[in-house]
């Protein structure tokens, strides 16, 4: 749904203010973190400072990058309010979506199998709107006919998606949703960094653009550095203690296990491995999809810059090896 809202803020608005608006599930997302999971309760003035201060510095330099990124917005004014009401309830639903999250994950459940579900609403709930907003299937199966050389790069799209979102729920599950969603908000340094430098989307703009954007960038990295060092002390361990406690009681839950995989271990694997026979059917089914699309894919006709890109590529590369590895040796993923 938040999804779907976007792409009407960004017709009746333009992306310099849909972006910065639905950015506020930041805010969001640290209210809801506080009101229903006992974040920050116990942190002292010092550390809401700095993850409060952080989510709105990332908020400020989203703003200041948006309005870099476009001149001005290509909403006429009748279509104004409801840009920006789309952007908001864009926001509002990001926020919200990760109180399931935290919920989940307070209750011992592994991120992986939480986005497999969390994959299988998505693709029902997308699914039924492209439908309704198509004026049926059979019109929306013809215009996916016609999109088949583009495919593969939306697949590829969906994979890197996919991927971060796996990093993104286990930060959720380790620091909480009222520090993860601001810090997972940075990637628009990321998409900043593939347009200007791979594309070359900021050719030919004035100093001012240029400016914004490097003011911008520095806020969101100076709000992402407070919240990184807004390390949970032991007032606030307790009240998130007071949290999992909760949500093991309501659902008759073991505490013992909720606390265990709190910890990081691995509380599957006490009751030894599941692996099946169809597991392997499944990733060889994924990947000859992947290899299908590619053999009808066509490269668009967009000018990249090679130097850039495999300098990008290369730093996301190590990047998610480091981050992996990491993740790996502190909790086995679990």
């Amino acid at each position: 749904m938040g999804n779907t809202l976007t792409v009407f803020a960004v017709r009746d608005v333009g992306l310099s203010i849909a972006f910065p608006l639905w950015n506020i599930n930041s805010l969001v997302g640290v209210f809801w973190g506080w009101f229903f999971f006992r974040e920050l309760r116990g942190a002292g003035l010092k550390n809401w400072a700095k993850v409060v201060g952080g989510a709105v510095a990332i908020l400020g330099g989203a703003v200041l990058l948006g309005y870099a990124s476009t001149s001005e917005p290509s909403s006429s004014a009748h279509r104004a309010l409801a840009g920006i009401a789309a952007a908001v309830g864009a926001g509002l639903m990001f926020g919200t979506m990760y109180i399931p999250y935290r919920k989940a994950y307070l209750s011992g459940m592994n991120p992986v199998s939480f986005v497999t579900v969390f994959t299988v609403g998505e693709l029902a709930t997308m699914s039924t709107l492209a439908v309704w907003f198509r004026g049926g299937l059979f019109p929306l199966l013809a215009e996916l006919r016609e999109a088949r050389p583009a495919l593969f790069w939306l697949f590829l799209g969906g994979f890197c998606w996919v991927v971060g979102d796996l990093f993104q729920n286990y930060a959720a599950k380790y620091i909480g949703i009222g520090r993860g969603i601001p810090l997972s908000n940075t990637n628009q340094l990321w998409g900043l960094a593939w347009g200007a430098l791979v594309f070359g989307e900021f050719a030919g703009r004035g100093s001012w653009a240029q400016s914004l954007v490097i003011v911008g960038s520095i806020t969101m990295i100076l709000g992402a550095v407070a919240i990184s060092s807004a390390v949970a002390p032991e007032s606030e361990q307790a009240s998130t203690g007071e949290a999992i406690a909760r949500e093991c009681q309501r659902y008759g839950l073991s505490l013992e296990l909720a606390q265990a995989s709190q910890r990081g271990e691995d509380t599957v694997a006490r009751e030894g491995p599941r692996r099946r026979w169809w597991d392997a059917l499944i990733v060889a089914g994924a990947v000859l999809v992947f290899v299908w699309l590619a053999r009808i894919a066509q490269i668009p006709p967009i000018r990249m810059r090679p130097g850039w890109t495999v300098l990008l590529a290369a730093t996301m590369l190590f990047s998610l090896w480091a981050c992996g590895a990491l993740l790996w040796k502190r909790t086995r993923f679990s």
